[in-house]
């Protein structure tokens, strides 16, 4: 029997719940586990871990506790959360109920100052602050101390990003315990996650002080999803999985996401969509806010049928009957798998979730792990760097003194930072001096864990058993049982029958081959701290010109056939007719094309003199055949190769300036080379094998450059990305 007040409270919070979801006749009611939530944070003021599906309403929670808390003169709620997709849906949600919710992110750093002097006039009900801001020096110095002490509800969405357990750890949210630690007594807390199994939830659990506190509330309801049939459907190759998707797409319920593995990926389905009749949209890492927000809304607005998507487009987008979620490749983790689908039919009785898995999944699996946290020589060595500086150092000045890309180097110094090594400051990264532990252990589990995730990420797509309750078990939900809607539990509702016009134009769209490769034009900063006297822009003269590849590794398409040639445990053979050819035919269109020395324009290049080609120590038999080829259907003299002038450099996945460290003296144009060129007197094709930095190219072509080439065109068989 609830007390009167309780009572009350309820009745109060269901009003607020009928004007959040727009229910006119106030009959809206919360759930028994929704009203848990609320009591323990309003009329108790608890911590409070909330593990729940997606489309649970963890936002209805923390919305009606918020405006619960502020009629009884509590401070704003501060919600920590990851996506700004999430922010822009959460704003107009809370406004429907009569909350003015405000956001501090990378976004709109114009508006800050506004917010700020909203936030002290008390004018600010909910503010939501993306991650990073939490480690911004400024934001945590000066606007932080006084945030946490104003707060009146603390909220950590998508928790699990807390704990590189997960499945997408962020070390932003790390700064969270110090604002925690900050908060006034009494002030509740409510995290909030529908992707963590049972180690995942402990460690933020603890992470939050909700582990050690006694009376603490963890709720933690069961993971299926009334609403998806979830699928797979094994087809050949890409050719048959895009072939596949183009004649069906239109069979789908409703509008949805089509998920791909890679920007490279996402960017080709969505153009060859388009091509086939669909009016489809690309959403990636490399997609603009303001054109990432215009394809959400047409999305919402069914003006598309779907968004063709990475994993950019994960946490906090809402759209209530989305209908289908398709990957085009599968994820690695059966975590991040689930918290994708869930993406679909929380607002509609059916939804259909596919898996067309790929052989590329593997070796973009590779790759991701291969981004892991670095070594313990490396860590040190970046923490030796920043004791011996004299002053703070910038991620461009710090990057070229280790051997890391700035990427990796940021995440690592933020965990650093948390882990008290570092600390961020105006003007950059600074040394502590305190003693600090490289936890191999963690990092060594972390990596099992990936692979036991992998593996069971390739029994989903082979399993006869219930597809449902097979994820819900690699989540640690006792409640898993058959689902009854599967392919495996009921009848397969999709074949994989397709047409041959579809398959037809798949194939010549995969099979067209040819991609820019654009030269370096800037030195790296930072090259004179590690003793090479380059800076700013490459003169015009030592340039490379924009040159070709026949296909990215991440593509679909050509990278299917070129990623297995150039393994570092492939035998190093003659360069294969196929891809001989497919090269001659990209070397034609580009000649050709706008701009080609063929394609008769006025202002059109000198055709190319010769071919040269880079010396490998790995595949020279490759590179020199293919440079043979080229020369003799191209009707060119094959000149000589840029040669090592010793042993070829070690070349880690590393920072633009530390590559060029690696290859500063290393390469030379021979005598009989240089002659060749001074000869020939025009612009040569330069050949190799593969390009990831594009470093190893503008050195060759600097000194090709310098011994006489008029200009340096670029034609390798692949490209990183």
């Amino acid at each position: 029997m609830e007390h009167t007040s309780n009572a009350e409270l309820r009745t109060q919070a269901d009003a607020v719940l009928a004007r959040l979801v727009g229910d006119a006749t106030g009959a809206a009611r919360l759930r028994e586990d929704q009203w848990r939530a609320i009591e323990a944070l309003v009329a108790e003021r608890r911590r409070a871990l909330v593990v729940q599906r997606t489309g649970w309403g963890k936002s209805a929670v923390y919305f009606v506790a918020t405006s619960l808390l502020r009629a009884r003169g509590s401070g704003p709620t501060v919600i920590v959360s990851p996506l700004l997709a999430l922010m822009r849906n959460q704003v107009e949600a809370a406004g429907r109920a009569g909350i003015h919710a405000r956001t501090i992110n990378s976004a709109n750093t114009e508006e800050w100052e506004a917010v700020q002097a909203e936030i002290t006039a008390g004018d600010v009900d909910v503010l939501l602050v993306s991650p990073e801001r939490l480690n911004n020096p400024d934001f945590r110095d000066q606007v932080l101390p006084e945030l946490s002490a104003a707060t009146g509800l603390l909220v950590v969405d998508e928790a699990h990003c807390i704990s590189d357990w997960g499945h997408d750890f962020r070390p932003d949210y790390r700064r969270l315990r110090t604002m925690l630690g900050d908060l006034p007594p009494g002030v509740p807390v409510l995290a909030t996650t529908a992707t963590a199994n049972a180690r995942v939830t402990a460690d933020v659990a603890e992470q939050l002080g909700t582990g050690g506190t006694s009376d603490a509330l963890v709720l933690r309801g069961p993971l299926d999803r009334e609403s998806l049939s979830l699928g797979v459907l094994r087809l050949p190759d890409a050719a048959h999985r895009m072939a596949w998707l183009a004649d069906h797409l239109d069979d789908l319920p409703g509008s949805g996401i089509v998920y791909t593995l890679t920007v490279a990926a996402a960017e080709e389905v969505t153009a060859f969509l388009r091509q086939r009749g669909h009016s489809v949209a690309s959403y990636t890492g490399k997609t603009e806010n303001a054109d990432r927000q215009q394809a959400e809304d047409d999305l919402i607005a069914n003006r598309v049928k779907a968004l063709v998507a990475t994993s950019a487009l994960g946490m906090g987008f809402d759209k209530p009957d989305l209908g289908f979620v398709v990957h085009l490749g599968s994820p690695s983790s059966p975590i991040a798998y689930y918290q994708q689908v869930g993406r679909a039919g929380r607002g509609v009785d059916h939804a259909e979730v596919l898996l067309l898995p790929g052989k590329e999944d593997e070796a973009i699996w590779e790759y991701f792990a291969s981004l892991a946290f670095p070594s313990e020589d490396l860590v040190r060595r970046t923490l030796d760097v920043l004791a011996r500086a004299d002053r703070p150092l910038s991620l461009p000045a710090l990057e070229p003194l280790v051997e890391l890309r700035r990427s990796r180097l940021e995440t690592m110094l933020k965990v650093l930072d948390v882990d008290g090594a570092v600390r961020r400051v105006k003007g950059g990264w600074i040394a502590t001096g305190q003693p600090w532990t490289y936890d191999a252990e963690r990092y060594a589990w972390v990596a099992r864990q990936r692979a036991v995730e992998q593996q069971a990420m390739r029994e989903y797509a082979t399993t006869t058993d219930c597809r449902m309750e097979f994820l819900q078990r690699h989540l640690d939900d006792e409640g898993a049982k058959p689902c009854g809607r599967c392919d495996n539990c009921a009848t397969p509702r999709f074949t994989s029958g397709l047409s041959t016009a579809a398959l037809d134009a798949a194939r010549s769209d995969l099979g067209r081959a040819g991609v820019e490769v654009e030269p370096r034009r800037m030195w790296p900063t930072g090259l004179p701290a590690i003793g090479i006297d380059l800076k700013g822009r490459i003169p015009a003269g030592e340039q490379a010109s924009p040159g070709r590849a026949l296909g990215r590794l991440s593509d679909i398409g050509w990278g299917n056939r070129l990623r297995p040639l150039l393994a570092p445990q492939a035998p190093d053979t003659a360069v294969p007719d196929d891809v001989a050819q497919a090269v001659v035919g990209v070397l034609a269109d580009w000649a050709r094309g706008p701009g080609g020395w063929a394609s008769g324009a006025s202002d059109a290049p000198p055709r190319p003199v010769g071919v040269v080609t880079v010396a490998s120590h790995s595949r020279p038999r490759l590179i020199h055949s293919l440079g043979a080829r080229i020369a003799e259907i191209g009707r060119l003299p094959l000149l000589g190769s840029v040669e090592y002038a010793g042993d070829a450099p070690r070349s880690p996945r590393s920072n633009s300036a530390q590559r060029l460290k690696a290859l500063d003296g290393a390469l030379a144009v021979p005598p009989a080379l240089a002659s060749a060129l001074a000869e020939a007197q025009g612009p040569v094709l330069l050949v190799d094998d593969f390009t990831e930095t594009g470093w190893t190219l503008a050195i060759a072509a600097r000194l090709l450059r310098k011994s006489g080439a008029s200009g340096v065109l670029p034609l390798v068989l692949a490209v990183q990305g």
